[in-house]
Order: C-alpha cells, then structure tokens, then sequence
C-alpha cells in the first residue's frame, strides 16, 4: 500500500485541561504547548475556553511560537430546544475559527445541563426533528466557511447512545467525529461502526478503554468524571480497545480526517517534567505512528 501522510494532533484534555468545573488541576498553555510540540505534534484542538487566548490573532500566534497550528475545537450546544436558535453562536464561534485558520467544528448536542453527570431530557420525535434541522443547519454554515463540522457522540448527551447514534444517521446529513471511549460507553462498538460507516466518520478523537470501568458508566455504578479519576483510559495499545481495526478500517476507506489523541486525564497537582501526561501522550502517538506504518506496508 502507498505511504501517504496521515494527521495526527493532539488534546489539551489529554493534559487534563477540561471544560468542566472542577476537573482537577488545570495546566498553564505555554507547558501543555511546549509538551506537544517535544512529543512531535504539529497540532491541536482548542481546548476549553480559558485554555488559549480568546482574541483569535492571539490564540494562533500563540501556537505559532510552539510550531503548532488549530485544528478546530469541541463546542457543546443545545440543539432541541424550539425556543433556542444555537446557529447565532455558532456564526460567533467560527468567525474565531476562520482567523486562527481552524477547519474543524466539533459539536455536541448539549442536554442544557452543567456536566455529564445530570439526568438528560427524552426527546419528542418532533425535538429530534429540530436536532436534524439544527445540525444541517450549522453543517451547511460551517461549510460556507470551509469548515467541516462534525457531530460527537458523548457521556452525558443528548446524542449518547446507538439509538441516538442511528437516528442521527438517519435523520441528518452531519459527519461523525468518531470517539472510541464515547462510542463505547454509548453502547455503539467503535470498530463496527468505523467498518459500516466510515463514509460518515470526517474526525477521529482516539483513546483507548479500560473496559472494566467503562462497563461501570455503562450501568451508572460511576460517575464518568470518577471513572476518568480512576483509569478509565489508558495510552493507545495498553487498554482493551482495537485500535489496529479501528485504524484499518478507515484507512482502507481513504479517510482523510485527523486522528486527535485523546486521554481524558483529571489532575490532582502539576505532574514533574516528562511525567504524567506528556509521558502518557508519547506511548499513545509512538504506538498510533507503528500501527500506521504496520498498515501501510501491507
């Protein structure tokens, strides 16, 4: 098979920064940045709002000092609601990511509620016909904009498991961002659905699963964000997840999206230097990189 390059970028989650309140201890930017770019990343998605300097300008001279550019960011919106027009935030958002020269929209489809631990709202067939207008919507803007937008399935969502998965297939034209840690706890198996319906996968937020805990999500025992404290995800190769398959299957299809690593990692206090998550990242880029190169010289 031809050796063609593929994208590789790394995740401030993987460092531990997060959105959320209270997850942990937050690393500075110029660290996390410098730690990417020692391990070899050339990218990276935003991170939460803090992370990186909100005037856009800024935020890409920013990466620019690490060699680093955007690629684009995880934006959690309500899409359901009948009194709430999210694409007016959307159009603020992009404006952002067209300066910063971002081309990837990562949306969620927001509950309403702070978290991923509250209980989500059943949607009406008629609440999940605005989801689909309001997913179009945004895709069909974020084009106009050269900017692919992309759906993630996660914990805590109002697109969460197989049954949500399958209607947005069905109901909507978006592309996938493939989470295989969310997909998994979901209830959708990450190497099927990368097989039967790679043609609707454009992003790929990659990390590997301890089952054991996983299944604990699954079936409420645990919090996400206790599991996460506990190991939930593991460095590519050491936790129970295929990820030669997952590799093999969209690659095979010719897919051309980034492989975003992700390791959704919670903090007590700064790691030392080279410890912790920069450690963490190294085993997972290093053993996406040889399975890469184990498929391309099939």
């Amino acid at each position: 098979m031809n050796k063609t390059a593929i994208k590789i970028a790394a995740a401030p989650i993987s460092w531990g920064v997060c959105e959320v309140p209270g997850w942990g201890f937050q690393m500075d930017p110029e660290r996390v940045l410098q730690e990417m770019s020692a391990l070899g990343f050339s990218a990276t998605e935003f991170g939460p709002d803090f992370f990186l300097p909100s005037d856009p300008s800024a935020k890409a001279a920013l990466l620019k000092t690490h060699g680093m550019v955007a690629v684009g960011g995880f934006v959690p919106v309500v899409l359901h609601q009948a009194d709430h027009d999210p694409l007016p935030g959307i159009v603020s958002d992009l404006a952002g990511y067209t300066a910063a020269g971002a081309g990837v929209l990562v949306l969620a489809a927001s509950t309403g509620i702070e978290g991923y631990n509250g209980k989500r709202p059943e949607l009406s067939d008629a609440e999940w016909e605005i989801v689909f207008r309001n997913l179009d919507r945004i895709r069909d803007y974020a084009a106009t904009l050269s900017i692919k937008a992309v759906l993630h399935p996660h914990v805590g969502t109002m697109v969460e498991n197989e049954d949500d998965i399958m209607r947005v297939l069905n109901g909507s034209t978006i592309p996938f961002c493939l989470d295989t840690g969310h997909m998994w706890i979901g209830g959708t198996d990450p190497v099927e659905f990368s097989a039967k319906y790679s043609h609707r996968i454009a992003h790929t937020h990659f990390k590997d699963v301890d089952l054991s805990w996983a299944k604990k999500v699954q079936a409420g025992e645990i919090s996400y964000y206790d599991a996460c404290v506990q190991g939930l995800y593991r460095p590519l190769g050491q936790g129970d997840m295929d990820v030669k398959a997952i590799v093999g299957n969209l690659l095979s299809a010719g897919y051309d999206g980034w492989f975003v690593l992700e390791e959704d990692n919670v903090l007590s206090a700064q790691p030392n230097a080279g410890a912790g998550p920069m450690a963490s990242a190294k085993v997972s880029v290093d053993y996406l990189r040889a399975v890469v190169e184990e498929f391309q010289a099939q």
